[in-house]
């Protein structure tokens, strides 16, 4: 489902769901090598996961400076990954911002179920109403280790 282009914009800053904006470079380099959660993702992998998703581009001055990821069927489910906001622009309120971007998109009002990963951002996921899984005996998962 292709959704409307929606941009966000807050005292110089912008969060735009528009894919032509995404930099690549910016996006592959801070997954690549400064998250925990994909350390050495290759290019291609970043961009085939981008070109399948609902994708959120913080930008400042033009500059790509976050981003945020999305799995959605736009009804019942929604996956959110790939958080980040670059480490100069942190401690601003801008990693809220862009999370309250991606809760407040028109076309993910109804959906019921949120889920997302997290090693070290549980307090502030709590915020915005995620939970330890209520049953977790109801979820599985098949991890495939790559070499």
């Amino acid at each position: 489902m292709q959704t409307e282009i929606l941009e966000f914009n807050r005292e110089g800053f912008t969060v735009s769901t528009d894919p032509a904006r995404l930099d690549l470079t910016v996006i592959h380099d801070f997954l690549a090598n400064q998250s925990y959660w994909v350390p050495g993702i290759s290019l291609r992998s970043v961009k085939t996961s981008i070109e399948h998703s609902l994708n959120f581009g913080m930008y400042h001055e033009n500059k790509q400076i976050g981003f945020a990821r999305l799995l959605t069927d736009y009804v019942r489910f929604a996956y959110l990954m790939d958080v980040f906001v670059l480490e100069e622009y942190r401690g601003t309120g801008l990693g809220k911002w862009l999370l309250e971007c991606v809760f407040n998109h028109p076309a993910l009002q109804e959906v019921p179920r949120w889920m997302l990963a997290t090693w070290d951002a549980h307090d502030l996921y709590a915020r915005y109403g995620f939970a330890p899984l209520a049953r977790p005996d109801r979820f599985m998962e098949k991890v495939i280790q790559r070499r």
